[in-house]
C-alpha cells in the first residue's frame, strides 16, 4: 500500500472478532494494519477462510512478533496511545497522516512501560482518550468501536487541514 492514512496499531489483540472488524475499517479507510504478538487467535489464511473474513486478502496487515520487532522495523515518528489512562481527550491532538493509532489489548489495555515510552518518546499529550461518562460501569469502549472513532477523527481532521480528502478516495 502506498502511503497509508494511518497505521493502525494492535498490541497482543484478544478477540479475533474485534481484530477482523477492525481490519474491514483499515481496508475501507485506506489504512495500515499492525499486529504484535502474541495474539490469542490464529491469523492463518485459512483461519481467516473459515471465519468468513473474504476481505481479508484486501487488509494491508503487518504481523510483528513482539513490540520491539514493530519498533525497530516501522521506526514510528508520530504515535498517539488511546488508553482509558489519559485525560486529554482525542479531540485534542492533531492527526497527521500517517500517524500510528496504537490501541491497547481487550482485557488488559497496554503495558506501563509502553505508557512510559510514549510519554517519553513523544510527550505525555501523545496519549489520548475517548470521553465517557463517570460510570464504573462505562470503563471503556469495545476496541473495534475505539479504532473506528479514532481512525474517522483522524480522516476528518487531515481533511480539514488540505481542505479536501486524501487522494485514495477520490472516485
Amino acid at each position: 500500500m502506498d502511503d497509508p492514512l494511518f497505521n493502525i496499531v494492535l498490541w497482543q489483540p484478544q478477540i479475533p472478532q474485534n481484530t477482523g472488524n477492525i481490519g474491514r475499517t483499515a481496508m475501507a479507510t485506506h489504512c495500515r494494519l499492525h499486529v504484535i504478538h502474541p495474539i490469542a487467535f490464529d491469523m492463518s489464511e485459512k483461519a481467516c477462510r473459515r471465519a468468513g473474513l473474504d476481505y481479508w486478502e484486501h487488509v494491508d496487515c503487518r504481523e510483528h512478533k513482539s513490540w520491539d520487532s514493530y519498533l525497530q522495523s516501522e521506526k514510528p515518528t508520530r504515535l498517539w496511545l488511546f488508553t482509558t489512562k489519559s485525560d486529554r481527550p482525542h479531540w485534542g491532538a492533531r492527526f497527521e497522516q500517517g500517524d500510528h493509532l496504537l490501541f491497547g489489548q481487550e482485557q488488559g489495555g497496554i503495558s506501563k512501560e509502553i505508557h512510559e515510552w510514549v510519554a517519553t518518546t513523544f510527550g505525555i499529550e501523545h496519549r489520548i482518550s475517548f470521553p465517557m461518562v463517570a460510570k464504573e460501569s462505562a470503563r471503556s469502549l469495545n476496541l473495534a468501536t475505539a479504532v473506528a472513532c479514532g481512525v474517522y477523527e483522524g480522516l476528518r481532521q487531515v481533511s480539514l487541514a488540505t481542505g479536501r480528502m486524501p487522494p485514495a478516495y477520490d472516485q
